[in-house]
C-alpha cells in the first residue's frame, strides 16, 4: 500500500482530500474492507424489523442503511478515533456508487480526524462517528462521483453545518439516527460539489478547531491506522471486555453469586450511561446489564438485548448485586485493563482480567467467527450470499431491502 507524497505530516482539509484522492490500496487494505462491507451489511440485514428500519422509510438512502445498520450497535470500530468507520463510510459509499477503494480513502480520512480531535473531544459530549463522519462520508461519496482532490475538498466544507452529533443520545434511537444523519449529509454535500457549488475547505479546518481539536491529523501510517475492532456481542464496545470477563469464567449458577465487582478506568465506561435500563437499547449501554446478560445468556447475542430481554424479573436482581470501583483515570474506552471479581455465597471468590476483548485488531477474530456473526444476523441461507458480496451487489441488495429516497 502506497499514499499520495506530501512534505508535511500534518494535514489541513486541502491536504487530507489530496490524500484521499491519492492513496493506492494493497491487498490488505482491500480484504479489510471486503470484512468492513460484510460486517455492515450483515448487521444492517439484521435490523430489517426494527422500528428504525419503518420510521426511515422514503428517507435518502445512505440516511436509511446507515441508521439501520447502527441500530444494533453491532457494527465495528476505530478504537483510538472512538468512530464507528464502516456504518458511515459503506452507506455514503454504496449510495454513491463507490466500491472498496472510495471506502478506504473515507475511512482513513474518519480515523485521521477522530484521532486527531482525540478523546477530549469525546468526553466534551461530542458523538465523534457523527461529528467525524459527516465530513468522511463527503470523502466517500465524492471519490465515488469522480471528485479530484479540489471537488473532494469542497464536498467536506459543504458537510460542515451537518457535522454534530452528541453522546447524550445514547440508549435511544437519536443515536443510530445521527449516524444516518451524518452519512446522508456527506452524500449530499458531494454532489452539490459535483454540481459546481462553492465552498471554502477552510470551514472544515475552522471547525476542527471550534470542536476542540488541538493538533493536526497526521497523513502518514496504513490507510486505516491499527486498523477494525470487529464486535462480537451486539453492545457498546466498552461492554466488550465486561462480558468477555464474566465469559471467560464459565457457566455460574445465578443463585450462588453474592456480589459482583467491576473495577475499570473511568474512561473504558464513559459511553455506559444507563444503570438501570428499562429498554434494549438502554442495555446497550449499561454495565450492569452486560453484566447479566452474560451471566443469563452465556454468549449475549441479538436476542439479549431486546426489551423484553431487559425487561425479564432475573435480571433486577443481578443488576442489584453488581458494582463498579472506575479509577479516575483513562484515555479511551479500552485503556488500561477491566478486572472482574465474582463474590460467591460460600465465601470464595472467582476473577478474570481482560485487557483486550477477541474482535480487537491485536486479537482478531477469526474467520469462523465472522462467519458465526454473520450466520446470526442473517441466518444459515443468506449468510453464503452476504460472505460473497461485492461492492456493487452489495448496494443492490440494500435497495431491495432498504430503498430509500434520493440523497
Amino acid at each position: 500500500m502506497t499514499i499520495a507524497s506530501h512534505e508535511s505530516t500534518s494535514a489541513s482539509a486541502r491536504d487530507l482530500a489530496r490524500w484521499a484522492a491519492g492513496i493506492e490500496p494493497g491487498s490488505a487494505d482491500l480484504e479489510l474492507a471486503q470484512r468492513a462491507l460484510v460486517d455492515t451489511v450483515a448487521v444492517t440485514l439484521a435490523a430489517l424489523d426494527d422500528p428504525v428500519a419503518a420510521w426511515t422509510d422514503g428517507l435518502p438512502a445512505a440516511l436509511r442503511w446507515a441508521a439501520v445498520g447502527h441500530v444494533l450497535d453491532f457494527d465495528d470500530l476505530h478504537i483510538p478515533s472512538t468512530t464507528h468507520i464502516s456504518v458511515v463510510c459503506v452507506p455514503a459509499t454504496l449510495a454513491a456508487g463507490g466500491g472498496g477503494r472510495e471506502y478506504l480513502a473515507a475511512a482513513g480520512v474518519m480515523a485521521r480526524l477522530g484521532t486527531a480531535l482525540g478523546w477530549n473531544h469525546y468526553v466534551q459530549g461530542w458523538h465523534t462517528t457523527a461529528t467525524v463522519g459527516a465530513i468522511s462520508a463527503a470523502v466517500a461519496a465524492g471519490l465515488s462521483l469522480g471528485l479530484d482532490s479540489d471537488g473532494i475538498a469542497t464536498a467536506m466544507a459543504h458537510a460542515v453545518p451537518g457535522a454534530g452529533g452528541v453522546r447524550q443520545a445514547f440508549g435511544t434511537a437519536g443515536k443510530s439516527m445521527q449516524v444516518g444523519f451524518a452519512a446522508q449529509v456527506g452524500v449530499r454535500a458531494a454532489r452539490l460539489a459535483s454540481a459546481g457549488a462553492t465552498a471554502d475547505p477552510r470551514a472544515v479546518d475552522e471547525w476542527f478547531r471550534l470542536v476542540g481539536g488541538r493538533r493536526s491529523p497526521q497523513l502518514d501510517g496504513p490507510i486505516i491506522p491499527d486498523g477494525l475492532g470487529l464486535k462480537l456481542h451486539p453492545c457498546c464496545y466498552a461492554l466488550q471486555r465486561p462480558i468477555a470477563a464474566i465469559r471467560s469464567l464459565g457457566r455460574l449458577p445465578i443463585d450462588d453469586i453474592a456480589r459482583i465487582q467491576v473495577r475499570t478506568p473511568h474512561s473504558a465506561v464513559l459511553p455506559l450511561i444507563h444503570n438501570d435500563p428499562s429498554s434494549g437499547l438502554e442495555g446497550k449501554f449499561s454495565l450492569n446489564y452486560g453484566i447479566a446478560a452474560a451471566l443469563l445468556d452465556g454468549f449475549p447475542d441479538i436476542r439479549s438485548f431486546t426489551d423484553a430481554a431487559v425487561q425479564r424479573p432475573e435480571v433486577r436482581s443481578i443488576l442489584d448485586r453488581v458494582s463498579m470501583v472506575a479509577e479516575p483515570v483513562g484515555e479511551g474506552v479500552l485503556d488500561g485493563e477491566c478486572s472482574v471479581v465474582v463474590e460467591l455465597r460460600d465465601g470464595s471468590h472467582l476473577e478474570a482480567v481482560v485487557e483486550l476483548p477477541m474482535g480487537h485488531p491485536c486479537r482478531p477474530a477469526s474467520a469462523a467467527d465472522v462467519e458465526a456473526k454473520v450466520r446470526g444476523c442473517v441466518g444459515d441461507e443468506r449468510a453464503v450470499e452476504i460472505m460473497e458480496l461485492d461492492w456493487s451487489s452489495a448496494a443492490e441488495l440494500l435497495h431491495r431491502n432498504l430503498p430509500g429516497g434520493v440523497n
